[in-house]
């Protein structure tokens, strides 16, 4: 693995060293060339990536699988919802790692990219050997997840009241 300082990782900030080295343990680096998909909508997945060098793409299906609209002539239409380099070690794939589901959204990698990998057996396994340094990733994680929750939540406001001046609009 390449000479990475794992406290300059956000996710793993505040972890002392000896229990940097006991997460270290349970990565691995994955290279990905640009244009790659590293995951993709609809798959299951128990992965978590953190990328430590590159861009990536997020985005996500504007339909539903099965679902047409006649109007629109657009073959399997994406959102981008965000294009992420390396700066801050973004994290993906925590909700997979968690859970064992599907992937929420697809990552593309837009340049040559290495990751730090790990899976759910080893994320567990660590935490049952050591329960403190578990809970405190999983705290970390769960914060994470909260902070998204929140602003998908004030981009649902947004939506929804956008639409319903709209529809007003149209009806007046």
């Amino acid at each position: 693995m390449s000479v990475l300082d794992f406290s300059s990782i956000p996710v793993f900030q505040g972890l002392d060293e000896a229990e940097l080295a006991k997460v270290q343990a349970i990565f691995h680096e994955e290279t990905r060339p640009a244009g790659s998909a590293v995951v993709t909508e609809g798959q299951t997945g128990e992965e978590m990536f953190i990328l430590v060098q590159g861009r990536v793409q997020i985005s996500k299906a504007m339909f539903l699988a099965g679902m047409s609209v006649p109007l629109l002539n657009m073959e399997s239409p994406r959102k981008v919802l965000a294009t992420l380099d390396d700066t801050a070690h973004p994290v993906f794939g925590e909700v997979a790692l968690i859970d064992s589901d599907q992937r929420s959204a697809t990552v593309t990698a837009i340049a040559d990219c290495i990751f730090l990998v790990t899976n759910r057996e080893q994320f567990f396994g660590l935490g049952r050997r050591e329960p403190e340094l578990g809970v405190k990733l999983l705290l970390t994680l769960g914060k994470r997840m909260a902070a998204t929750i929140r602003r998908s939540n004030l981009e649902v406001v947004k939506l929804t009241t956008a639409l319903a001046l709209s529809l007003r609009k149209s009806v007046m």
